[in-house]
């Protein structure tokens, strides 16, 4: 089993775990990795050294720190905790999602936090109407049933 250090294209860093470089090669290719905080697929792999025990070695040599704007993973475990606590707040209304905004928005219905699926004109217009909403990108792995 290999660990790879990977990175999306957003800049967030994670682990993949693999049987080979060709398994990873393969499943990079197929699209099938995604960042676990952001969903994105467009993922690299991040060098990474070999330890190395020189009992000769005068100076341990520092690791490279991550660029700044890196979540660390304990911020990343935060984050996605965040993101299950509004799924587990709010009713998934799917491609309804504007209608049910502008029901609740204007009375029609009792208010309830809500969330589902809008094309980008969509979320103008509602915004436009003074809707306050929020894009929340889900990783596939949050978006089945909350656990």
């Amino acid at each position: 089993m290999k660990v790879l250090n990977l990175r999306c294209a957003n800049g967030h860093g994670f682990e993949g775990w693999f049987a080979s470089d060709d398994e990873f090669m393969a499943q990079n290719g197929d699209g099938l990795i995604e960042c676990p905080l952001c969903a994105d697929r467009i993922i690299s792999r991040m060098p990474t050294a070999p330890r190395l025990n020189l009992s000769a070695a005068r100076e341990p040599v520092a690791a490279e720190a991550p660029p700044a704007d890196t979540p660390a993973p304990a911020l990343q475990a935060q984050w996605i905790e965040a993101v299950r606590r509004v799924l587990a707040q709010t009713d998934d209304v799917g491609e309804r999602f504007p209608e049910e905004a502008r029901r609740i928005h204007y009375g029609e219905i009792e208010a309830r936090g809500i969330r589902g699926q809008a094309t980008p004109e969509e979320r103008r217009a509602l915004l436009d109407e003074g809707i306050e909403i929020m894009s929340l990108p889900l990783p596939a792995a949050l978006k089945g049933p909350v656990q």
